[in-house]
């Protein structure tokens, strides 16, 4: 008879640590903020191994996804299915934060206080950013120099992308042949994973450095009168996620509510650091162990970050709108309508790029009214209290498409994935690879 699993103490459960060290640096940041300010290195230098590690595992889970189905139709199948719910889904955040734009006019009567010079500087280089972001541009950006230049360029992700399509389907068509290779790869991958192991062990310092540096750098008093627009985005991605994601979930046959409990861990890490990147290779272990097929998973996730940017998407439009309300620029539909339509083309791919917000929202104002494109100094101050949200909306969003397509492929295991929503499943069935010892994954 199997011995019953030894339930691990609370203080050593990952989520936990995340949250005491989130409201730790918090306290750090308001009551001494220089302090708060001085330990923004373990925020930033956490962030960094994880994206060390981020390219390379892209390229192993796509790879062995790929590898692991039986035929390159299967595989454009999914890849078709996961594009189509990943456009209409987008959509719908787009519209989304028209919609609501429109019906609180945050902007209305705000009084905006002038730009320093260097707002305004900051602000022209984003700018100037966005009007070399042409479509040829970005087709060209997905092809890289070299295959080794693919994962030495930390910001892009199609790149990686690209190469690792490539790979895995020039695998699948080998068949038996390449059999060792594949092999390699996948035995790779768990190295992979074992190292970022080892690497999230350091998370809820990463996030006790990050939230100090956030409340001591910006405070309360960065907020100001643009708390509004904050509390709408807050309000604006929660309707998304409880009535749009939430409805796809019961349309699905799985309750959103039980979803993010289940993934608490994951959304923990990423409100600390507020990166959903941290989060890429536990929240695919935790789908995997949901039910959804590996090879849907492995697929969906990775794409899912550049092609799904769900609170991205939310972000754009309602800040674009902010600024011209507060501006006094009022928007025809037509212009609104076109607003979504250059938001929807920039948007993607962005996810991994330095300011890529900014860009995207300085690209998608500049396609309407030009002169708005400066606007986005308005938002600098308050941006990193919004980027939490945005990647808790991006990596929910995410989540919801891997099962629904995983559903759509008959790759969803039903009654795992009630057991382990409900709670029935044995715990260390459950855990998250970052609350185990690293050497298992590799086993």
């Amino acid at each position: 008879m199997q011995a019953a699993a030894v339930k691990t103490p609370f203080y050593k459960l990952l989520y936990v640590q995340v949250l005491v060290a989130i409201v730790i640096g918090g306290l750090i940041g308001w009551l001494n903020p220089k302090l708060g300010i001085a330990l923004e290195p373990l925020g930033t230098l956490f962030i960094k191994l994880i994206k060390m590690l981020i390219g390379p595992i892209i390229f192993c889970t796509i790879v062995t996804g790929i590898a692991g189905v039986s035929n390159a139709k299967s595989v454009g199948t999914v890849g078709g299915k996961a594009i189509l719910y990943f456009e209409i889904v987008s959509t719908f955040a787009l519209v989304i934060g028209v919609v609501v734009a429109n019906f609180f006019q945050p902007g209305a009567g705000f009084q905006a206080k002038a730009s320093s010079a260097a707002e305004l500087a900051t602000a022209q280089t984003y700018i100037d950013k966005a009007k070399g972001e042409t479509t040829l541009k970005f087709i060209s950006d997905i092809i890289p120099d070299t295959m080794v230049g693919a994962f030495t360029n930390k910001d892009l992700i199609l790149p990686i992308l690209f190469i690792a399509l490539l790979f895995g389907f020039s695998l699948l068509k080998l068949g038996e042949k390449a059999r060792t290779v594949r092999s390699l790869v996948d035995e790779i991958s768990h190295v992979l994973f074992g190292m970022l192991g080892y690497i999230m062990k350091l998370a809820p310092l990463g996030a006790l450095g990050a939230m100090a540096f956030t409340i001591g750098r910006y405070g309360p008093a960065a907020l100001g009168n643009l708390f509004g627009l904050i509390a709408l985005f807050y309000l604006t991605a929660a309707i998304f996620i409880f009535g749009v994601l939430g409805t796809i979930a019961y349309m699905t046959g799985f309750n959103i509510f039980k979803l993010l409990r289940y993934l608490k861990s994951e959304l923990l890490l990423v409100l600390g650091t507020s990166s959903s990147e941290s989060a890429l290779a536990p929240l695919m272990d935790k789908l995997e162990r949901l039910g959804c097929e590996k090879s849907i998973v492995r697929f969906v996730v990775p794409t899912g970050y550049s092609f799904n940017l769900d609170g991205t998407n939310i972000y754009i439009t309602l800040a674009a709108l902010f600024i011209a309300q507060a501006s006094g620029v009022s928007l025809s539909w037509g212009e609104q309508a076109l607003l979504l339509g250059v938001a929807m083309l920039t948007s993607k791919g962005a996810s991994g790029v330095t300011g890529s917000g900014f860009i995207v929202l300085a690209g998608t104002l500049a396609a309407v009214h030009p002169e708005l494109a400066v606007g986005v100094s308005m938002v600098f101050g308050i941006d990193k209290f919004m980027s939490e949200c945005r990647a808790l909306t991006n990596i929910i969003g995410n989540s919801v498409a891997a099962i629904v397509v995983s559903a759509w492929e008959n790759g969803l295991d039903r009654a795992r994935m009630h057991a382990a929503l409900n709670g029935e499943l044995p715990e260390h069935d459950l855990n998250s690879f970052a609350e185990v010892d690293a050497p298992a994954m590799a086993e």
